[in-house]
């Protein structure tokens, strides 16, 4: 194996999500929506499929739980972008 190749899991384990930083998402979540939820529980999702296949698109105000969530699923990648 050479180290451009990721490591092979072990079988019967899923391989790790790949994640791709990308420079812009649409936002699902509106800036004045932060307040109506204090406990930043708010997740939004929009689920569309083609031919190509199935995309989430997705915002929270937790990251770490919809990155989970997200997983979960077994993606091969997950697009996300850097707020901030």
């Amino acid at each position: 194996m050479s180290a451009a190749e990721p490591p092979v899991p072990p079988e019967g384990s899923t391989p790790p999500v790949r994640y791709r930083i990308v420079p812009d998402l649409p936002d699902l979540i509106e800036a004045e929506e932060y307040a109506e939820h204090p406990q930043g529980r708010l997740v939004r999702m929009r689920v569309s499929w083609s031919a190509d296949g199935v995309e989430i698109l997705a915002d929270a105000f937790r990251p770490d739980e919809l990155e989970a969530l997200l997983e979960a699923l077994g993606p091969e990648e997950i697009e996300q972008m850097m707020c901030g």
